[in-house]
């Protein structure tokens, strides 16, 4: 059986469902500007204010979260499409794409459970908004200037003072709380919407 390892379902309209799709919101930059770091910080900040939040990351090599030797490894490595793991405190679903096309950042999305935001970490050749993270200390130019990224970026954090020619907002790298006042003005999300 040659099937695809997530299920592609198409998501129903907001009004047949009773569920509003969650605002996304990438966290992009090049490796070492700080993109971990400020979804760390944001997630209890949009936390605290009532926001449910889940995040999606793209890996850009090869990663497992799996144990070998683990029942659940060995499962996979006996050729399962899924395997789904849970305990008292957490459940895990793995799918193994077996040679299959990696799935798209719109397919992935449908496979969280509905929450308010979606903070992405990659995927910043997919057009959706993000939020650039930018340190000229890490010697990478920024996606701002590049025409390839430049329009779906709608708001630079950098610790670094702001560029004349940059017409965006300029956020404060190191300012958690004004970057989650931005986010929810930005998206027009509501405090507590949840």
């Amino acid at each position: 059986m040659t099937e695809a390892s997530l299920p592609r379902p198409q998501p129903e309209p907001p009004s047949c469902t009773g569920v509003s799709a969650p605002a996304v919101l990438g966290i992009s930059g090049y490796s070492g500007s700080g993109k971990t770091q400020l979804l760390v910080q944001l997630i209890p900040e949009l936390a605290t204010r009532g926001l449910r939040v889940s995040t999606l990351k793209h890996a850009h090599h090869r990663f497992d979260v799996d144990q070998p030797g683990k029942d659940s490894h060995r499962h996979r490595l006996a050729g399962a499409q899924q395997v789904l793991i849970s305990s008292a405190q957490r459940w895990v679903l793995m799918n193994e794409l077996r040679g299959a096309a990696e799935p798209s950042l719109a397919e992935l999305l449908l496979q969280l459970a509905p929450v308010d935001l979606v903070l992405v970490e990659g995927f910043k050749r997919e057009s959706f908004a993000k939020i650039e993270v930018s340190r000229r200390a890490a010697g990478k130019p920024s996606l701002w200037q590049n025409p390839e990224f430049a329009g779906d970026i709608i708001a630079v954090a950098s610790p670094d003072a702001k560029p004349q020619a940059c017409t965006l907002p300029w956020l404060d790298l190191d300012d958690p709380t004004a970057i989650a006042d931005f986010i929810i003005s930005a998206l027009g999300l509501a405090h507590g919407s949840t």
